[in-house]
């Protein structure tokens, strides 16, 4: 089943890739991507069983969701994109904002809005259980100063909009 074939059965909205995830997390459909299986192409999906398997309950709140967003400056934490904007990485995507664990479920994190994260979804696409650190401000500083001077005025000009002051 492909895209096309998948949207009537999403509902035939305009945001029928949400509407998948919805049915594969809310609703327990097995829908499997690419990124499950490696012999899929990306817009291929194979519904494993028409029979939905026991959905699970969202851990954290919208209300936290949007606390977290807010206080993470709807950037990614990992690599700083922002949200809406094309990715850094991947131009031809806007940056799309998911919640990460700082420390993972599977190591015993919760879903308190202090073990969570702003995270977009090319760096949540692999940071299963791994925890990348912050840099520094002396770190910080290194990276501005091997930057050329045009891209050094370029970050000014940005943290001048950030902050305006």
């Amino acid at each position: 089943m492909d895209a096309i074939e998948l949207r009537p059965i999403a509902g035939d909205t305009s945001e029928w890739a949400r509407r998948v995830r919805e049915l594969r997390t809310e609703e327990g459909f097995l829908i499997l991507t690419h990124n499950d299986r490696a012999d899929l192409k990306p817009g291929e999906y194979l519904l494993e069983t028409a029979k939905p398997q026991p959905a699970f309950a969202r851990g954290i709140s919208k209300e936290t969701r949007a606390f977290v967003l807010d206080r993470n400056g709807f950037t990614c934490q990992m690599c700083g994109a922002v949200a809406g904007e094309p990715h850094p990485y991947d131009p031809s995507r806007k940056t799309r904002l998911h919640i990460g664990h700082v420390i993972d479920k599977s190591l015993g994190g919760s879903d308190d809005a202090t073990n969570l994260k702003a995270i977009c979804s090319v760096c949540n696409e692999g940071a299963a259980n791994i925890t990348l650190q912050r840099p520094d401000l002396n770190k910080l500083f290194v990276q501005v100063r091997r930057a050329t001077a045009a891209d050094q005025r370029e970050l000014l000009r940005w943290l001048k909009t950030k902050f305006k002051e």
